[in-house]
């Protein structure tokens, strides 16, 4: 049962106010991570305690990198259940967590952070992990 859309409200605005794009369909997330060329950043954000402490003010520091992906993305665990079942299905290998932040390049996961790898950290560890996997597999872009 999806959780209601009055309480996700503000933890999506979080992300979709960053330019982080919605993804609320199985098509949806097949159009953004299909593509098999450049970075791709996707967010699976959640209600999740670590997610409001941690992940959500970390990729927000983490934007403020100058090297960033070329696209970035969201999916809501708990309230789009499709489109967050379709998400998760391109993170095979990976068993299903959120929050979650994964980072593809030329349509292969490059780095993931699953709940256990934000629960322990703070905000800025959680940006400083993000910004290392921005400069090591995205390319500058003029801004």
């Amino acid at each position: 049962m999806p959780y209601p859309p009055d309480l996700v409200k503000p933890m999506k605005e979080d992300l979709t106010r960053l330019g982080i794009r919605e993804l609320l369909t199985e098509e949806d997330v097949d159009a953004a991570l299909l593509p098999k060329s450049g970075t791709a950043l996707l967010v699976i954000n959640s209600v999740c305690g670590c997610a409001a402490g941690n992940a959500r003010p970390g990729i927000t520091m983490a934007l403020e990198n100058p090297v960033l992906p070329d696209r970035r993305f969201t999916v809501f665990a708990g309230q789009e259940l499709a489109a967050t079942e379709r998400a998760r299905r391109y993170l095979s290998g990976y068993p299903p967590s959120s929050p979650s932040i994964a980072l593809f390049r030329d349509g292969q996961l490059v780095m993931m952070m699953e709940r256990k790898d934000i629960e322990g950290c703070s905000a800025h560890e959680v940006a400083g992990k993000l910004r290392a996997a921005f400069d090591a597999h995205c390319v500058a872009q003029p801004r």
